[in-house]
């Protein structure tokens, strides 16, 4: 990952560090050597290759040429159940006000008429590491810091690591299955795509990525397309992967008012009996995230529903998934999105949600389903 604080993926630790992006400046044409830890120059006059070795202190060095870049030194060992080493990339946007050239991003998700991108991986044995794809979201049109939505996209995993968060289904884009994986680091939310066996190559719509984490309710259209990135996270090992070539492409003209939400088409069903589990997954000085657990304990279907509750003062809610949450004050309702909205009796349903904190924290109050109270369990 590409931050000052790292969460460790399996066990949710915190590694402190410091990201500062350096510019070679220039544009490689031929081939550039970078051991500076965050060093970086541009090629094509479009993109920016990162060392951006975030987490240790050993040697990195990477070989930019004009359509990518591979690791030719990685000294840098990292525990399977902590953070990786680094994250050598190539972009298109903004990273930590390190823009690449002539970039039209950030873009609103409702300016976003296309996006497409095309990557070609090349991969080694013996190493532990993941081949990642990011796409960077943020609720304003940020250009430098930590983005609030982070989606990951792991086309080859080796080793025992594992992305962000807990499984929480599959799906299908772009042509192919993935298994989806949701949590937070502490900083930023993560949605993950995992590719079940590695993928080497791959020409697809970045858009469709976004689109399926807009309709997890993880973000809306309001929301801003920050940097698309593509690269390796080494654990262990790693000299001699390589990004052979990447290319993105960003268009505007979508249209759209991202300010005016989807109108709902039916109204949510009569109340339902329901019980509410709450936990709050991980608490620091000025934050949190939760996971809210809905259980129909009735006889009939719910199909469609809305969990209305009310949050203790000096908590407000800045990201959600796995339903498209609003807060009025101290008020918020969480509606289901398009995967979830059915509650079978007996049935269950999750979803999530980082808040920022004042003072210590407190669990939320006075839940209801579909206008209906809910027994906390």
């Amino acid at each position: 990952m590409r931050r000052p604080i790292r969460a460790i993926a399996a066990a949710g630790l915190l590694i402190a560090g410091s990201l500062v992006a350096v510019a070679l400046g220039g544009n490689a044409s031929a081939d550039t050597q970078i051991c500076d830890q965050y060093g970086s120059t541009t090629i094509q006059h479009r993109y920016v290759v990162q060392n951006n070795r975030w987490g240790t202190t050993a040697t990195q060095c990477i070989n930019v040429t004009s359509t990518g870049f591979s690791i030719t030194r990685q000294d840098g060992v990292s525990p399977t159940n902590g953070a990786p080493v680094s994250y050598p990339s190539i972009y298109v946007g903004c990273h930590y006000t390190n823009c690449s050239p002539g970039t039209n991003l950030p873009m609103q998700v409702s300016q976003i008429s296309s996006a497409t991108s095309e990557i070609s991986y090349h991969y080694v044995s013996g190493a532990t590491y993941n081949a990642s794809y990011d796409i960077w979201l943020d609720p304003t049109p940020k250009t430098n810091g930590v983005n609030q939505m982070e989606i990951m996209i792991w086309l080859n995993r080796q080793g025992p690591i594992q992305p962000i968060g807990s499984r929480v289904g599959n799906t299908n884009l772009v042509g192919r299955s993935w298994e989806v994986w949701q949590g937070s680091n502490g900083a930023n939310n993560v949605i993950s795509y995992l590719a079940p066996s590695p993928i080497s190559s791959l020409n697809f719509s970045v858009l469709d990525f976004i689109n399926d984490v807009r309709n997890r309710g993880a973000i809306t259209s309001s929301w801003y397309l920050t940097s698309i990135q593509a690269g390796f996270e080494p654990w262990q090992g790693g000299a001699g992967l390589g990004v052979n070539s990447f290319s993105a492409s960003v268009n505007g003209g979508g249209g759209g008012n991202p300010t005016t939400p989807p109108p709902t088409t039916t109204p949510p069903p009569a109340g339902s009996s329901c019980t509410v589990a709450y936990a709050a997954t991980s608490i620091w000085n000025n934050g949190f995230t939760a996971d809210i657990k809905i259980t129909n304990t009735g006889a009939s279907t719910v199909n469609g529903w809305a969990l209305t509750y009310n949050l203790p003062s000096g908590q407000q809610i800045t990201g959600a998934w796995g339903a498209t949450v609003n807060q009025s004050g101290s008020a918020v309702t969480a509606r289901n999105v398009d995967y979830n909205g059915t509650i079978n009796p007996g049935g269950t349903v999750s979803f999530g949600y980082q808040a920022s904190l004042s003072g210590s924290h407190t669990a939320p109050t006075n839940f209801a389903l579909n206008g209906l109270a809910c027994t906390r369990a």
